[in-house]
């Protein structure tokens, strides 16, 4: 349940990132968003890895918890370019 909070939350932030962002600006808001995206996940593993879960049960979730928000922001990015 916990990943798909913060999936669906990621998702959200991504939404109005794009939403509040003017076309010729969003490939730099998908940057911000990559990098800010990055310290949250970061900061689960973290928490997840403190609660007695391995790096190797871990990574796999943090992975889908990152690179779908982020792909979503450079997939926003890009259709906005053209």
């Amino acid at each position: 349940m916990r990943t798909l909070i913060f999936i669906v939350v990621g998702l959200l932030l991504v939404g109005i990132a794009m939403w509040l962002t003017r076309p010729g600006k969003r490939r730099v808001a998908a940057v911000v968003f990559s990098a800010g995206w990055l310290a949250v996940v970061l900061w689960n593993l973290r928490t997840g890895m403190s609660h007695g879960y391995s790096l190797q049960e871990e990574l796999p979730i943090q992975a889908v918890i990152y690179f779908m928000p982020v792909a979503m922001a450079w997939w926003l990015a890009r259709k906005a370019a053209h």
